[in-house]
């Protein structure tokens, strides 16, 4: 599909909006085992909610759909999505309900476990996407994640397509069992875990990469940029096939690089630059965000993100 002409790229996220609790440890504890960590720390988080900020720090004009609970973490939720200028009009509270969380735990190296409470995202609905439609028509793309119900997902890309709008789908945290109409997207960016399990293939290797990326484009998928770390992107696409490699930063907390990439890919699609050019600055924000401590407080700028792509080009 062709993207819609705008000044400034208008991009719907539907998805989960949490508040994270990350927890600095020296290594990860093995089972039965107690551990003493080092710090914590809250922060407002959530694939979809992430995903929204790094779009709108790139420049987007950025509409959430979700769902957040009436305690204290709702006001600082809504407020911080405020306070980078993304809608929130359609971010509905739950009565007597909690807000999403998500445990997380970061060892030294900056690797991370990370446990999801959804609780109020559980309560977004086919039903409540129906009342979204001219929502989601109004827009270039379309951001999508499974924090959210699944059928909800499948509801949002049936609407998208209906309307002629690009969606975007990263499919984390990947189900075990994952429906083939998940797959009728129009750009698809797993990272290698989540690749293998919707494949059953390996994917940490560059040509593993490869053979998963055709199978998963074979079952419905336009095009596939998959996440390898810091072997960078594989990307493969009707009119480009390969590898766009990482940028070199200090690794601090990987936890939101995945959202910084998909947040400045869907933003540089809806610009309609080419997806390796996008996937290259997709690349640059991850990189930059995985050199800092936090979710949302980690996205960096488009200025950031610029002068990074210039410095090792």
């Amino acid at each position: 599909m062709e993207a819609k002409t705008s000044r400034r790229p208008k991009i719907t996220v539907l998805g989960s909006i949490n508040m994270d609790l990350v927890v600095r440890c020296r290594s990860f504890p093995n089972p039965g085992q107690t551990i003493l960590a080092e710090s914590s720390t809250e922060f407002c988080g959530g694939k979809g909610a992430n995903q929204a900020v790094a779009a709108a720090q790139a420049g987007a004009d950025v509409t959430m759909i979700g769902r957040v609970g009436s305690d204290s973490f709702a006001d600082r939720l809504l407020q911080n999505l405020k306070d980078h200028h993304i809608g929130t009009e359609n971010v509905q509270r739950i009565a007597d309900g909690a807000s999403g969380m998500a445990i997380i735990s970061l060892d030294r190296s900056g690797q991370n476990s990370i446990t999801v409470v959804p609780n109020a995202n559980l309560e977004l609905s086919e039903t409540d996407v129906e009342s979204y439609r001219d929502v989601i028509a109004a827009s270039d793309v379309l951001m999508l994640q499974l924090e959210v119900p699944i059928q909800t997902v499948i509801a949002a890309i049936r609407i998208a397509k209906q309307s002629g709008v690009r969606v975007m789908l990263d499919p984390a945290p990947a189900p075990h069992d994952f429906p083939s109409d998940l797959l009728d997207v129009d750009l698809l960016c797993p990272n290698q875990s989540e690749t293998s399990q919707l494949t059953s293939l390996p994917a940490e290797l560059i040509e593993q990469a490869k053979v998963a990326a055709n199978q998963l484009r074979s079952q419905g998928c336009q095009n596939v940029a998959i996440t390898l770390g810091d072997q960078g992107t594989y990307l493969s696409s009707p009119t480009y096939e390969g590898q766009l490699p990482a940028f070199t930063t200090n690794v601090v907390d990987t936890t939101a690089a995945g959202d910084a990439f998909a947040g400045v890919l869907a933003t540089c699609w809806a610009q309609q630059k080419s997806l390796p050019e996008a996937v290259r600055y997709a690349n640059a924000a991850g990189a930059i965000a995985a050199s800092r401590l936090g979710a949302q407080s980690s996205m960096p700028s488009w200025q950031e993100i610029e002068q990074l792509v210039s410095s090792q080009s």
